[in-house]
């Protein structure tokens, strides 16, 4: 394993089992009739592994611009080219199983895409679109399906996205 790799997971990892603060990306797209693209995290993820959650989300690598990170992780998980931009940002703390902590300073990004997708299989199990109002409805029926982050940032994030194409409009 080179340097850099070893470095990358040392980099992931230490925050996650501390609970120290660090930067993350979570990534919401919308297609063009407003409904959400929701992927099921593989079962083989580190954590929150076969948990429903927003399109895609990940960390900045040193020196990347949470634009390029966004972007980057698009295509690493969903196999979609987007452009997401920012939309706001959230500081939260949560206890995960396995004795880990996430502790993130979590950017949202927002973009819209209709093309096909093609998610990378250890990444996620499932995928679908979803409407704010079935989204709504699942969360408060069963919020053990859903990652943390998703419950935390949900609204917001559907909040900026109707403002965002009602002003574009």
């Amino acid at each position: 394993m080179s340097v850099t790799k070893r470095w990358a997971r040392w980099a992931k990892w230490r925050p996650i089992e501390g609970g120290h603060l660090h930067r993350a990306f979570a990534v919401f797209v919308f297609d063009s009739q407003g409904r959400l693209l929701l992927q099921k995290r593989a079962s083989t993820k580190y954590h929150s592994g076969g948990l429903w959650s927003n399109t895609c989300c990940g960390h900045p690598r040193p020196g990347e611009t949470l634009e390029q990170a966004a972007h980057r992780r698009l295509k690493e998980e969903m196999g979609i080219v987007g452009h997401p931009s920012p939309a706001f940002w959230f500081i939260y703390r949560a206890t995960l199983p396995n004795d880990l902590f996430e502790h993130e300073l979590d950017h949202v990004l927002l973009a819209e895409f209709d093309g096909p997708v093609d998610p990378a299989p250890h990444e996620v199990e499932q995928w679908r679109y979803v409407d704010a109002n079935e989204l709504a409805s699942e969360l408060a029926a069963e919020p053990e399906r859903f990652t943390v982050w998703l419950h935390l940032c949900w609204q917001d994030a559907l909040a900026r996205w109707v403002a965002r194409t009602s002003s574009a409009a």
